[in-house]
């Protein structure tokens, strides 16, 4: 292809590429963050711990657990956070209700409001906006439920019944909720009503401490001791291991973070008496870069952006197509959470192999190149440099995450990798996706934007823009609005991490910290709910 048939596809490509990424960015913004849906997880395991008794006054390690987990009143505290998540669903179905094209107006009072023939794209959006409409709905009455029975549970019997007449009302012929709702009304009324069918409801449609709670009042109305001391000893169970789980999720992160800032303290303390005498200047940091805007362009906008989110999706739903016309696409749904891991795997490996070979077709005619380009161990410590960067990136990540939520309320959009790993159970498909998350992306992500992207754009920027503007990119490629400030801000650690130690194992380890604990976080509060 010569330079200028290369310069023009270039240009078309860039073209493309943009408005579809900016499209993706801007459709995120619609789309709820996993933040409340992890929050509400979290305070499910907490209403575990809360029923755990602690039968020997003297077990000060276990007492002090409990409490350092609970807070002051953990009941009280999880209705207030299923008020605001149910308040911020409230506002997003709404949302979603307005999108929906209004009736035209008509001259003719008698006639019916008529419509002009929506397009394909105006059918398509409005079949996702409907979508979101009743997933929205459908998560309203999952709250209400919960909602009533901790309102219940604190002895508030009216606002309870009342939160469950509003699903009792709705839908006719009634839906499944409404059915659990007149199940639940009938057990918390004076005098009680039970329904032949309401062990079976109650199993079949609430999950964690909300099914034990109302299973617990329906064998003491029932008089059922046995069936009651069953079930109070399993719950002992489920809060002495959940205990220890909720003790890994926080203390773990926190621990880390309490380093991280010791850290930052005594790299700033250093910074400050060494400045004037360290020779290693932000100049002496830069590389030098044999190529031109045009080849950062190429294997940004060709190797990443087209072929990771246009080309290879698409020639992924093209198989999708073509396996369901043969029948083989029955037998992977039938896989589950395996044919989602495969599937993201695949994805990855793909993109991740398309964009490396783009990349070594671009700078091939450029070699030999200097000794500091794509260099593994570098010149320092790259273990010591990896973990270090993982403790720093803790505390700026919690301060920046808790402005960033405030900011954006809920919305942005998040991975939706985090959201399959929290709700999956299949051990083979979540080593599929640790290994897609904590292995796969850290290879290629590390090569791609600290390997290549950074150091190209010392030619251009001094160190410390190069490493801004390449986190940029580099959060922006998650295509989620709301990532782009934690992210950009992880980015820049990364790239301060391989700037400074010169090796992509160093940065290659902090990543796969980040996305491991991630993981492993999410799998513990999943796993934790039944």
């Amino acid at each position: 292809m010569t330079v200028s048939l290369k310069r023009l596809f270039l240009v078309a490509i860039t073209l493309l590429v943009i408005p579809l990424l900016g499209l993706s960015l801007w459709s995120s913004l619609t789309e709820p963050q996993i933040t409340d849906r992890l929050q509400l997880y979290q305070t499910d395991l907490l209403l575990h711990v809360n029923e755990l008794q602690v039968d020997d006054p003297q077990d000060a390690n276990l007492l002090a657990a409990r409490k350092a987990v609970l807070g002051n009143d953990p009941l009280k505290t999880a209705l207030e956070q299923y008020q605001d998540v149910r308040q911020s669903a409230a506002t997003n179905l709404q949302k979603f209700q307005q999108q929906l094209p209004a009736p035209a107006a008509s001259d003719d009072p008698i006639a019916a409001p008529t419509a002009p023939i929506p397009s394909t794209q105006d059918k398509l959006q409005n079949s996702q906006t409907l979508t979101n409409i009743q997933k929205q709905s459908d998560l309203l009455q999952q709250l209400d439920l919960r909602i009533g029975l901790l309102q219940a549970d604190q002895d508030n019997i009216q606002p309870a019944l009342a939160t469950w007449a509003k699903l009792t009302q709705s839908g006719n012929p009634p839906s499944q909720s409404a059915q659990l709702a007149n199940v639940l009304t009938g057990l918390w009324s004076e005098p009680p009503q039970i329904f032949p069918n309401a062990e079976e409801l109650l199993q079949k449609q609430l999950e964690g401490w909300f099914r034990y709670k109302a299973l617990s009042r329906l064998y003491q109305l029932q008089q059922r001791t046995e069936a009651l001391n069953t079930l109070e000893d399993q719950e002992q169970q489920v809060a002495q291991q959940t205990l220890v789980k909720l003790a890994l999720v926080s203390t773990v992160p926190t621990l880390g973070a309490v380093i991280g800032v010791a850290l930052i303290v005594w790299l700033s303390i250093r910074w400050l008496l060494g400045a004037g005498q360290s020779r290693e200047t932000t100049g002496s940091l830069a590389w030098q870069v044999p190529w031109d805007w045009e080849v950062i362009a190429w294997v940004l906008i060709v190797g990443f952006f087209f072929a990771g989110q246009i080309a290879i999706p698409g020639l992924l739903g093209i198989g999708s197509r073509i396996l369901s016309q043969v029948g083989i696409s029955a037998s992977l749904a039938a896989v589950g959470g395996r044919a989602k891991a495969f599937y993201t795997l695949t994805y990855y490996l793909l993109m991740a192999g398309t964009g490396l070979f783009v990349l070594y077709r671009a700078v091939k005619p450029f070699s030999p190149l200097a000794n500091d380009w794509f260099r593994l161990t570098g010149k320092r410590n790259w273990f010591l440099w990896g973990l270090g960067g993982y403790f720093v990136a803790l505390p700026l990540m919690f301060a920046v995450s808790l402005v960033n939520q405030q900011f954006w309320q809920g919305q942005g959009g998040s991975n939706p990798l985090l959201q399959i790993v929290l709700e999956e159970g299949d051990p083979v498909a979540l080593l599929i996706f640790f290994f897609t998350a904590a292995v796969a992306a850290p290879i290629f992500e590390e090569t791609l934007f600290r390997g290549f992207l950074l150091p190209s754009l010392t030619r251009y920027l001094p160190v410390w823009g190069a490493i801004g503007v390449s986190s940029l990119i580099f959060a922006t490629a998650h295509l989620s609005l709301s990532e782009v400030l934690p992210l950009t801000t992880l980015g820049i650690v990364l790239g301060t991490v391989y700037t400074r130690s010169r090796g992509l194992l160093a940065s290659m380890l902090l990543h796969s910290l980040w996305n491991s604990v991630t993981m492993i976080g999410l799998f513990i509060l999943g796993s934790g709910v039944e």
